[in-house]
């Protein structure tokens, strides 16, 4: 089992920045994918950023192309999101996820472990 829980969000201004921090334990892997998906009210869950086990493969949801960007530090085992020029519609919960694959994943159902969540509000 791999554990993962989420840590950074918060409030921020339309325009503003935040980090966000996954901590993995148990049986992690350095060659699993990991990612993040959010989830607005009412909306359905949503991929975001994902990253392979190197870290050599990354790959974005359009609509934060550009504002947001996905790393990990495997010698730590955290997964970090740097989300710049955070629009309203970024007002979500984030959730950190990891599969046992090496590859990335845009469906919830291809990732096999989760976190508890961590809200991020984004004010205009």
């Amino acid at each position: 089992q791999v554990q993962l829980v989420e840590s950074g969000g918060g409030l921020a201004q339309a325009g503003g920045s935040l980090r966000l921090s996954c901590a993995a334990s148990g049986r992690t892997s350095s060659s699993q994918a990991m990612g993040w998906f959010r989830q607005a009210p009412g909306k359905e869950r949503e991929f975001v950023a994902g990253i392979g086990g190197s870290g050599a493969t990354i790959y974005y949801v359009d609509s934060v192309k550009g504002r947001f960007t996905i790393s990990r530090d495997n010698a730590k085992n955290t997964l970090y999101l740097q989300m710049n020029r955070l629009q309203p519609e970024d007002t979500a919960v984030y959730y950190c996820t990891a599969r046992r694959g090496i590859g990335i994943r845009t469906t919830m159902n291809e990732y096999d472990y989760w976190g508890q969540g961590t809200q991020v509000t984004v004010s205009s």
